[in-house]
């Protein structure tokens, strides 16, 4: 006899620790029923059984069903009801549950098995008949959208019909009787609709439910939703088959969800809604505005105090802030599901942090339970306190409503998900307004600077997922009338049109109309957030260094906690326009000079020029050497193309044509013409690869000469200050050993010389930026010549695929990576068998050189986590990112070397 694989288990036969196969929602039920806590009765479809439904073209795995009829039985004598009874049914609800939380992205069905016959053995079980055909009509809803895909709206237009012909507001204040005819009306709709009724017979919807559930696994928000946290597409959706606990029994019944500690802020208290006489899905779909969660302490003390209990033995148990969805029927208290906190990340540090500090984990916990990437968050835009004060002042607040996820944003109003991406992706800032958000409208959440819902709670969908994402949110705002056919919201006889522009405050649930001036925090200001990376730098062994090309820039470097500047771009210190003429001027002057003459005029003002730069480059670096004192400034030399401080090209044959035009002399002509023949001959038809980095310094080598001695002599002014100072001199772009060793020698020798007229001794080194495949192939020949090796990844990255960055990301790369050529956009995270095998290599080769051999990478990659990791694992010296990612790289960089150590 063939031995069937197991694709069914009761709660009963697993734990939290079979994740991958039974998902969150399922391995957290059974372990909360191994715990003894009140879980309806239920077993889970595993994951095993979503992948083979895949693989076998949408057909389920050979002896599922046999498992599940088997499992039914099971929970018929657990529950002492009978699936498809009319005198005493069972109802079940069937809900998805992948191995990580991806809240509101896949399918639940509540109610199923219930018909016509059915509802009145429901009836006479609950002793109600308003809340038997409340239950029938929410199961019709729900299958009639996930199984056959039937708009949403169309239901919730003949609920809106009902209540107004009854004189009512709520769902809940509907009579049996009426809600008898909505019944009557939804099974019409759905007909219509589709063409046939929703099957009365309990397996046939079982069987539905189940195949649509593993059907949203791959629908375009789950896959929108794994896309924007890397998550990966084959791990399947398990499916969680549960006996039905009724929350809408009346008002000793209810539902509600609840966080152990604020969501928001992280403070130590229950946190949550709760919704009398009502279904879970009416507080996650946000339809109905819920109460405070003490609302329950007073309705139902009992309850509330068994539920506080529970809520802090799960948080001690699973070691992490709880999130907790639970329903009450007529008195008696159900847990549902119990996960892991999606919190803002002010949350999240807060909490680990006071959890340490309670004794319920250890630092290093408290440093792998905050999401590195959303570290930066906590450093997101403010609104500055007197624009905010005079944009109250004028009435530009218009409403408030639950402030939901923390942040100021300002954007234009985008009612519909889809036309609010499309601006998003054309760099319009979106604000994204609806009555309240559905899992189908992720691509617009994705894509918006902020969300606004006129309805729904704290708990609703748009409050967790933009949590998550760490987008600014303001729910429930229940002022705004939002007509979206009409594409506008009114409040408070104010009329705004789409498009028109909006600020809102996800930290205190305001908005306004018009354009609020927004601030960034300091990280002084964020006390737990600096006790976790005094925690972080205890346990990291890679170094954080930051990118700054100005005295500003390093401050803020130091200020965020950076060891070091990895990168100091020099060609962003000759532009401005008081030094744009200067290097203007000097490159006009040398396209005159004669070579055979250095006494000539062009000479003169040639020499003049660099001399005017050098005093600049002094000022500049002298300024951000300071800023840093002993900690080490990689100032890498001139860089850039020498065309991209002139004047552009059509420019200059505009006004040469309008000079012509107007029979202007030869010596008005003269000088633009030999501007224009200078521009044209600095003109490259492909820049990034042509004459710029070390072939600049070859070929025009007095700049170089000039950069170097101004480090040295700001070196040399703050060496005279008892100031320290550790700059090192980055030669770019080099592609051959030889480039690296002829500069090196020209630059020593102007550096000694400098030194020796100065009388100083400054203790600086050189190195090379690596940014071609060449360079990493021959490191070990360029190590002859280099102190330390800076990889810039993003060039990097561009010559190893042959992309032009700009190019690829704005023709096909999101195609690439949507259809799954790419995992990961490569100038986002490190392509770790292509542009990685290349760094790997060079290190290694540099290191058999020269085995102190200092190497950093200071490309965007710098402020990646998942890059972090890699470059933790390779032995890397440090990483070097923009100054605000400094703290995530610093918390990246711990986890890192914690995953190391596991």
């Amino acid at each position: 006899m063939v031995q069937t694989t197991k694709l069914v288990y009761s709660f009963e036969e697993g734990h939290a620790g079979m994740k991958d196969l039974l998902g969150g929602k399922g391995a957290n039920l059974a372990e909360m029923a191994g715990l003894g806590l009140p879980v309806p009765p239920g077993f889970t479809v595993t994951t095993e059984a979503c992948l083979s439904y895949f693989d076998q073209d949408r057909t389920m795995p050979d002896g599922l069903w046999e498992q599940v009829r088997e499992y039914m039985e099971r929970l018929e004598a657990t529950s002492g009801k009978s699936f498809g009874s009319s005198e005493n049914p069972l109802l079940v609800s069937v809900r998805s549950g992948a191995r990580v939380s991806m809240p509101g992205m896949m399918d639940t069905i509540l109610n199923l098995g219930v018909n016509d016959h059915i509802v009145e053995g429901l009836s006479t079980l609950m002793g109600d008949d308003r809340s038997a055909y409340d239950a029938y009509r929410r199961f019709l809803q729900l299958y009639a959208q996930v199984v056959m895909n039937v708009p949403s709206d169309t239901f919730e237009g003949i609920l809106s019909s009902h209540k107004a012909a009854a004189g009512v507001t709520q769902d809940h204040e509907l009579t049996a009787a009426r809600l008898a005819e909505v019944v009557a009306d939804f099974k019409s709709a759905i007909q219509k609709e589709t063409g046939q009724q929703p099957p009365t017979d309990p397996w046939t919807q079982l069987h539905g439910a189940v195949g649509a559930v593993f059907e949203s696994w791959n629908s375009p928000r789950a896959v929108s939703y794994r896309n924007h946290y890397g998550l990966a597409h084959d791990w399947g959706t398990a499916v969680n088959v549960v006996s039905m606990v009724f929350g809408n029994l009346g008002n000793r019944s209810g539902t509600g969800v609840l966080f152990t500690r604020n969501p928001s802020d992280g403070a130590r208290q229950i946190f949550g809604e709760y919704l009398s006489n009502g279904q879970g899905e009416d507080v996650v779909a946000g339809t109905r505005t819920p109460e405070p969660i003490s609302a329950l302490a007073e309705e139902m003390p009992e309850v509330y105090n068994e539920l506080e209990a529970t809520a802090r033995q799960l948080e001690a148990h699973y070691r992490d802030v709880q999130d907790i969805e639970f329903t009450i029927e007529s008195g008696q208290l159900y847990i549902l599901q119990t996960r892991n906190a999606q919190r803002t990340v002010q949350a999240a540090v807060k909490s680990a942090v006071d959890m340490v500090r309670e004794g319920l984990i250890s630092k290093n916990e408290a440093l792998k339970m905050v999401n590195a990437e959303e570290f930066s968050q906590l450093f997101l835009p403010r609104y500055e306190p007197e624009a905010r004060a005079k944009a109250i002042a004028s009435g530009a607040r218009i409403a408030r409503g639950a402030a939901a996820s923390p942040g100021a944003a300002t954007g234009r109003v985008y009612f519909d998900a889809t036309r609010a991406e499309e601006a998003a992706g054309r760099g319009i800032p979106v604000i994204l307004v609806r009555p309240e958000t559905k899992p189908e409208d992720i691509h617009g959440v994705l894509g918006a600077r902020g969300v606004l819902t006129s309805r729904g709670g704290v708990t609703s969908h748009a409050a967790v997922v933009t949590r998550g994402l760490g987008v600014p949110c303001v729910v429930g705002c229940e002022a705004l009338d939002i007509d979206i056919l009409a594409g506008t919201f009114t409040v408070e006889g104010k009329t705004v049109w789409e498009g028109y522009e909006v600020s809102i405050d996800g930290t205190t649930g305001d908005v306004f109309l018009g354009l609020v001036d927004t601030i960034r925090p300091d990280i002084e200001e964020q006390e737990e957030a600096g006790i976790l990376l005094e925690w972080a730098d205890e346990a990291k062994r890679l170094g954080v260094w930051a990118n700054a090309d100005t005295p500003a820039d390093a401050q803020r470097a130091v200020s965020m906690g950076a060891e070091g500047i990895g990168l100091c771009r020099t060609e962003h210190m000759f532009l401005g326009p008081e030094r744009v003429p200067i290097v203007q001027e000097m490159l006009f002057s040398a396209q005159d000079m004669d070579p055979s003459n250095e006494e000539d005029e062009a000479s003169a003002r040639f020499r003049q020029s660099l001399e005017d730069l050098k005093k600049f480059q002094i000022e500049d670096f002298a300024g951000i050497l300071e800023a840093m004192g002993e900690r080490p400034v990689i100032i890498r030399l001139l860089d850039a193309p020498l065309h991209e401080f002139l004047p552009r090209h059509d420019q200059l044959v505009r006004e040469l044509a309008e000079l012509k035009a107007t029979n202007a002399s030869t010596e008005a002509l003269e000088p633009l013409e030999q501007r224009l023949s200078l521009v044209e001959g600095l003109m490259e038809a492909n820049p990034m690869l042509g004459h710029r980095g070390c072939r600049l310094g070859i070929t025009f080598p007095d700049v170089y000469c000039m950069q170097v001695e101004a480090i040295i002599t700001a070196s040399a002014r703050l060496l005279r200050k008892g100031i320290a100072v550790r700059p090192e001199i980055m030669i770019p772009m080099t592609s051959h050993a030889n480039e690296l060793k002829l500069l090196r020698e020209q630059l020593a020798a102007v550096a000694d010389a400098t030194q020796e007229r100065l009388e100083v001794s400054v203790p600086y080194i050189y190195g090379t930026m690596i940014e071609v495949p060449r360079a990493a192939l021959t490191a070990d020949q360029l190590a002859e010549s280099a102190d330390f090796f800076s990889f810039g990844t993003n060039d990097l990255t561009q010559t190893t695929f042959a992309f032009s960055r700009d190019d690829a990301e704005a023709k096909f790369l999101n195609q690439y990576v949507d259809n799954a050529v790419l995992p990961h956009n490569p100038f986002a995270t490190l392509d770790l068998d292509g542009v990685g095998a290349l760094i790997s290599m060079a290190v290694e080769k540099g290191r058999k050189v020269k085995a102190g051999l200092e190497v950093g990478i200071c490309g965007e990659h710098g402020g990646d986590p998942a890059s972090i990791a890699f470059c933790h694992k390779e032995g890397v010296s440090y990483v070097s990112c923009s100054p605000y990612r400094v703290p995530l790289a610093r918390l990246a960089a711990a986890q890192a070397a914690l995953d190391d150590n596991s």
